[in-house]
């Protein structure tokens, strides 16, 4: 039974979002009026969602969107998976509440591990939360927010889910024209039950920048951080970063390079986006490559 409850839950914003549709940049607003300034705000101002890291790369804007993504991670051979491979594909949605509070559903999906010592599929847990942006200074192109969420341990312990968590985030993001900078920083504490392969709150951060190069193309760099914060109850020394939580390990950056593609000039709210990403740490045995890509249609 908890199969349906999960996918009506993950489906909930998305039927609402698609339900609500309008052509407003600030997104559909169900209490209130549009902000007039993100609704006239140049298209070359309006800044990159983050690509990688997509349960946790959260910007400062309030948006009506829906974000389709798939990546495909590679485990180095020569770690403790044995090699192989593991793929996710999820579909993320925003709703747009007011013009500074929206409703964020950033985690659900599907992972399929192929690896040396797994072979499974299964239902990724479901995280949901509220973000107040709480300053809007469109002139001055510079935005601030903070948010909260629950991790739902609805998931597969076969693929490594079934973990529950608060997470607290804050996020700035400053443009300078077309050019565009961002960063977030996540604060994960764990609230399930211990686990066999171990538990630990968890700190992660990420850096955006994209530039508007023409209407229908910007390139875009990701910086992903991954740091256990209490590595106490660890069984297995290497880190899970976004994929799953495994207790501990050592720390992990990761860089991804990429961009977005606007394929209709006259939709600029319709995106194709991708970026490959690997660490620039050594010693984590979990992350040897990852592509990610994503369909992004805000209203």
């Amino acid at each position: 039974m908890r199969y349906p409850i999960r996918l009506s839950l993950a489906s909930l914003v998305v039927v609402a979002a698609s339900q609500a549709a309008s052509a407003q940049h600030a997104g559909v607003i169900l209490f209130g009026e549009p902000n007039p300034a993100a609704a006239n705000a140049p298209k070359e101002q309006r800044h990159v969602h983050g690509i990688t890291a997509p349960y946790y790369n959260e910007d400062s804007f309030v948006t009506t969107d829906i974000r389709v993504w798939y990546a495909y991670h590679d485990f180095p051979n020569f770690g403790a998976l044995g090699g192989g491979t593991g793929q996710v594909a999820a579909v993320q949605a925003r709703l747009a509440l007011t013009n500074q509070i929206q409703v964020v559903a950033y985690k659900d999906g599907v992972t399929f591990l192929d690896t040396g010592l797994i072979e499974e599929d299964g239902f990724n847990d479901i995280g949901a939360g509220l973000k107040w942006n709480f300053w809007q200074d469109f002139e001055n192109q510079f935005h601030a927010a903070v948010g909260a969420g629950y991790e739902f341990p609805w998931g597969d312990g076969d693929v490594l889910q079934n973990d529950a968590n608060v997470r607290f985030w804050v996020s700035l993001d400053k443009g300078f024209d077309r050019f565009h900078l961002g960063g977030t920083a996540n604060f994960l504490i764990e609230t399930g039950d211990d686990d066999a392969l171990g538990n630990s709150d968890r700190f992660m951060w990420n850096v955006r920048a994209d530039y508007y190069a023409c209407e229908w193309f910007s390139p875009v760099i990701n910086l992903n951080g991954f740091h256990a914060l209490d590595t106490d109850d660890e069984v297995v020394p290497f880190s899970g970063v976004d994929l799953m939580n495994l207790g501990g390990g050592d720390d992990v950056v990761t860089i991804g390079l990429g961009g977005e593609f606007r394929p209709i000039p006259d939709e600029p709210n319709l995106g194709v986006r991708f970026a490959y990403e690997t660490p620039l740490t050594q010693g984590d045995d979990l992350y040897g490559f990852r592509w990610t890509f994503s369909l992004v249609w805000a209203f």
